[in-house]
């Protein structure tokens, strides 16, 4: 007998039925709506709520005639929301700054402390990319690539996942940085953070960071807002 009542308790747990599902499937496709209707016991409209809520959230892409597809888009909902909230660019920018400042240097300190071998040699790898590229998109992807894995490596999944919501407001504020210096800039800051990190010494990996995002705060212009007192 199908369940039939979309009350939120039910919407949730087919929403977490839904993304077992997804993590135990061998491919990035789902069953269809029929098929998880008939597997979960509930009705077809209860799975395209949960599907929905899953969609907002960045874990499931949905598209007419091709079915539900499992993604990684969790920074999407921030992002959207960000622009809402701040919808002048420059203060985008100035603000997201501030949470770099927050955020970064502690990502550092941590990867110094925890990265293994494998992910110093990723972080390394990514390093050099950047190093090597040529064309304007491919460094400022190279460099986002650098500051996420960092953020990766350091085992705090929240941090990891903050960083990867900021990932969108990130390319903008890069891709404005190199428009007005070349990247030798960032390559020597970044350079100075990776030896740290190496060198596990999480101290000097997060004074580098913050030296790091002092530059190209000042490469972009920006200065940190007056906050009114109450």
């Amino acid at each position: 007998m199908l369940v039939t009542a979309q009350s939120p308790s039910l919407v949730d747990a087919v929403s977490r039925r839904i993304i077992t599902l997804a993590r135990a499937h061998t491919t990035d496709r789902l069953p269809t709506e029929r098929d998880m209707s008939a597997q979960f016991g509930v009705s077809r409209s209860v799975i395209r709520e949960a599907a929905k809520r899953l969609e907002l959230q960045g874990l499931l892409e949905i598209r007419q005639g091709s079915g539900m597809k499992v993604v990684d888009k969790l920074h999407k909902p921030l992002s959207s929301a960000v622009h809402m909230l701040v919808p002048d660019e420059k203060q985008r920018l100035v603000q997201l700054t501030e949470v770099r400042f927050a955020l970064e240097p502690e990502n550092a300190r941590l990867a110094a402390e925890r990265a293994s071998a494998i992910e110093l040699r990723q972080l390394k790898a990514a390093h050099e990319r950047l190093k090597n590229c040529l064309d304007f998109e491919t460094q400022v992807l190279a460099d986002m690539e650098f500051h996420c894995l960092i953020a990766d490596v350091s085992g705090n999944k929240i941090g990891a996942l903050l960083m990867q919501s900021l990932s969108d407001l990130l390319q903008t504020s890069l891709s404005h940085g190199y428009r007005l210096v070349t990247k030798d800039k960032a390559v020597a800051d970044h350079s100075k953070i990776l030896t740290a990190i190496m060198s596990r010494n999480g101290s000097a990996a997060a004074t580098a960071m913050r030296k790091h995002l002092l530059n190209a705060r000042n490469d972009l212009g920006l200065k940190n807002r007056k906050v009114a007192q109450s």
